[in-house]
């Protein structure tokens, strides 16, 4: 291929994003075997689109690109690759490359990559980080899974509390580089290495040499214990809008830092996970192959098979009313539905506000009574619209008056069941975003049709 060719290919500019042209352009490159060409399409990509890309191509592309991508490889890269790819990705780097990769990463990302890889590939990234940083890690890999103490980087920038600004300055740029990539505070310590508070950078910079940094510490201070859950970390980072917090162990003392960008990392993995969850696809991604993707819908679909059959068995009991009255059959997928749609609503508000801890015992009747009643008014309201439609469709004025009162007793009892079920699954200890959606189906479908069905049977015959 000519420089033309490549001019045309790979934009001016750097850092530009994964669009469909750049893609195209890697797949061109690959299929002719142009490695000076796809190393210059790669090196412009962030290590995010990298991972997508390799996300988006099939085994075999994605084999061609790492062989073709030369002896540099971003670490980074292996941190934003879905967990299933990894172990793939890592089999197909050569061991220098891949020794290579690692040892620019903070150690909290070194034990987010090798923390669900299977041993072989531990070992094979352990071997490639220095004595300290695998000691670090294999620290790190001791503490409680999803627990503080995984999600810090033992990299940490601290002071005396004793020393002033130009101490501190002087300290910095001797120890430049071992400094971490980004950090955002100095955290300040007593002579047992206990955080006493932290200094923004911005303070450090703008204050005299001579002012101590007992007098710059910010009031947002607070440590995290390396064994609380990461998802209490994440809500102190979000509650606080904090930037980083320093972890210590039993004894007070710090072994380590979170920062934000793993804080709202977490924020993200666990909405995602509420919102896969609530569907009943679990911590699916699209890179998983289809056994896997069958066998983790499969337990959810039978329990939908299961809440249907409990539908049909109360259908089952008004068989002669709906016989004798065929109007019934056409309404009834309506009165599910809107049942359905009204408990996935308050469904969905109530595992939110659990999860961001907004929804606690002290305001919990105060949001079921709220629910009720704005499931009692949209019940109203589609009673007349329903009811009116039932008349001008069937001309019998009584089906009208079942399926009105049918919508206000369905729509109340859909709202109280979508908020008071994930609250009582809570306190069971079961995660609500897993296991309510087919609670709430079954609660809506049986009371919907058993209202309907027992209002029509007293009404109509």
């Amino acid at each position: 291929m000519d420089d033309d060719i490549i001019d045309k290919t790979v934009p001016e500019e750097e850092g530009y994003a994964l669009d469909s042209r750049t893609v195209s352009a890697i797949m061109l490159a690959v299929a002719a075997g142009d490695s000076a060409r796809l190393a210059a399409l790669l090196e412009q990509l962030h290590p995010a689109d990298i991972a997508d890309l390799l996300e988006q191509v099939d085994s075999g592309r994605r084999r061609e690109i790492l062989l073709m991508g030369g002896r540099q490889f971003d670490g980074e890269v292996l941190s934003e690759l879905a967990e299933g790819l990894r172990e793939e990705v890592i089999a197909f780097l050569p061991p220098d490359v891949l020794a290579e990769a690692v040892r620019d990463l903070e150690s909290d990302d070194v034990v987010d990559l090798i923390e669900d890889l299977e041993q072989p590939q531990q070992e094979a990234i352990l071997d490639a980080l220095e004595v300290a940083d695998r000691v670090a890690v294999e620290q790190a890999l001791g503490y409680p899974d999803y627990s503080a103490g995984r999600l810090m980087q033992r990299e940490v920038v601290r002071a005396p509390e004793h020393w002033t600004v130009g101490e501190t300055i002087d300290h910095l740029r001797a120890h430049k580089k071992s400094l971490p990539d980004q950090f955002y505070h100095v955290i300040v310590v007593d002579p047992g290495i206990r955080p006493v508070g932290y200094v923004t950078l911005g303070k450090l910079l703008a204050s005299k040499r001579s002012v101590r940094l007992t007098a710059l510490l910010e009031d947002s201070f607070r440590t995290i214990p390396v064994t609380q859950p990461e998802s209490e970390v994440a809500y102190a980072f979000n509650q606080y809008h904090l930037i980083s917090a320093p972890v210590v162990d039993e004894g007070g003392r710090l072994v380590g830092v979170i920062t934000i960008d793993d804080a709202m990392n977490v924020l993200d993995e666990e909405h995602e996970e509420d919102i896969l969850r609530l569907a009943g696809v679990g911590e699916e991604s699209l890179t998983d192959n289809v056994l896997d993707i069958a066998r983790g819908r499969f337990p959810w679909l039978v329990v939908n098979v299961v809440t249907a059959i409990l539908a049909s068995v109360v259908i089952a009991q008004f068989e002669e009313v709906i016989a004798q009255i065929v109007a019934l059959a056409v309404l009834m997928p309506i009165v599910a539905s809107m049942g359905g749609n009204a408990g996935t609503q308050s469904l969905t508000v109530a595992v939110r506000a659990l999860a961001t801890k907004n929804l606690t015992a002290s305001n919990m009747w105060r949001v079921i009574r709220r629910e009720a009643l704005a499931g009692l008014l949209n019940g109203f309201a589609f009673a007349v619209i329903m009811g009116v439609v039932a008349v001008i469709w069937f001309g019998k004025p009584m089906i009208g008056v079942v399926i009105a009162l049918a919508m206000v007793v369905t729509l109340m009892a859909a709202a109280v069941g979508g908020i008071v079920i994930p609250i009582l699954l809570e306190r069971l200890k079961v995660d609500p975003a897993l296991a309510s959606g087919p609670f709430v189906t079954t609660v809506t479908d049986i009371v919907g049709f058993f209202v309907f069905l027992g209002i029509a049977t007293m009404v109509l015959l």
